[in-house]
């Protein structure tokens, strides 16, 4: 080939599009939500959201995240924040109003959002299209934190800090099913099984609550000390994952036989200034493991070290420590999506 078009080839293949698989990692004290390249660890693009921004979910085709805007104690937040991902920007900021502190999300069909709202005690389905909230269902429950949906949509399950509850909901009425007692400070919640069972981390109650999703009983109670926070499962459902935010720990558990498979400890050092951050009195002294999700493929587990200013990339079956992530500004919700990047990579920058 001659020297010109091998020239132009390279300068071709240089400005394709790659379709990559993209973490998303929201940073609560930095307002915004950064796109990590996890093979790398390099920052692709960063965009600002609203106050104090805690959870993010992609959008079923991929093209879209809708990030909480949770708000701070002095400053409580009402909005949802719809990010485009493959154009890295906010395209809509919608307000929730009457409803406020807005804090888990799931984006569970291309016209619908489910957001807990803790200030209103609701469950809120929103049009993100339209920009509104559709139908508000209150759980009459205290704290209501982190929401996980169906897979068929029928269902949303709301844990309830408060009120140590989970809150069963019809989607298509709009009306409560039930309030299960899944422990006292329930707060983390992931389906697995295919949806068949609902694992709820209870932090206070120091357990793990398997409730089966067809007759909303709880079969099993699994003792999980060291303040179990979230909660994940793999993409085949056969494991499930826990962050412990009070021993620093992330355990891997078996979803059929309900037994820990592994377990590893985030000890990496804590960010300056993180012993003075309000949530740092939750575990004091640790990385304080929080937001907790897996790659696309289920080979990676990716786990917020809210204290330390880091993401770490664990492996799901030996959960050995593939690769630590800078992030700053008390990284905490994570999604993981395919985008389009330039292979060039313009404008992507590491941190120190």
């Amino acid at each position: 080939m001659r020297p010109i078009l091998i020239l132009l080839t390279v300068l071709s293949l240089a400005a394709m599009s790659v379709r990559a698989e993209t973490l998303l990692v929201v940073r609560k004290t930095d307002n915004a939500v950064d796109f990590v390249d996890p093979g790398s660890g390099l920052r692709l693009a960063s965009v600002a959201l609203g106050h104090a921004p805690h959870e993010v979910s992609v959008s079923p085709d991929g093209k879209f995240a809708a990030v909480s805007n949770y708000g701070t104690r002095d400053r409580p937040g009402s909005t949802v924040s719809v990010v485009d991902l493959e154009r890295p920007g906010e395209t809509r900021r919608i307000d929730l109003s009457p409803h406020s502190r807005p804090h888990g999300v799931q984006w569970y069909r291309e016209d619908r959002l489910a957001v807990t709202a803790e200030g209103s005690r609701s469950l809120l389905i929103v049009d993100p299209q339209a920009g509104k909230v559709v139908t508000s269902v209150n759980t009459d429950q205290e704290i209501s934190h982190m929401v996980s949906v169906m897979p068929d949509g029928s269902r949303a399950f709301v844990a309830n800090i408060g009120s140590g509850t989970t809150t069963a909901i019809d989607l298509q009425e709009g009306t409560r099913l039930g309030q299960l007692a899944t422990g006292e400070g329930s707060e983390g919640l992931a389906l697995a099984a295919n949806g068949g069972e609902l694992w709820v981390g209870a932090r206070a109650a120091g357990s793990l609550a398997v409730v089966d999703t067809a007759s909303l009983q709880i079969v099993e109670r699994v003792t999980l000390p060291g303040v179990p926070i979230r909660v994940a499962a793999t993409p085949d459902g056969r494991t499930v994952l826990v962050t412990c935010a009070g021993s620093s720990e992330v355990i891997a558990f078996d979803s059929a036989t309900r037994k820990e498979k592994a377990r590893r400890k985030i000890d990496v050092p804590l960010a300056d200034g993180a012993t003075q951050r309000p949530f740092a009195r939750l575990a004091p002294g640790s990385a304080l493991p929080v937001g907790i999700t897996l790659s696309r493929d289920g080979k990676s587990v990716f786990v917020a070290a809210t204290m330390a200013d880091k993401v770490v990339e664990l492996d799901t079956s030996t959960l050995t420590t593939r690769r630590i992530i800078d992030v700053d500004g008390e990284p905490d919700g994570m999604a993981t999506t395919e985008v389009v990047q330039q292979s060039e990579c313009h404008g992507c920058s590491s941190r120190p």
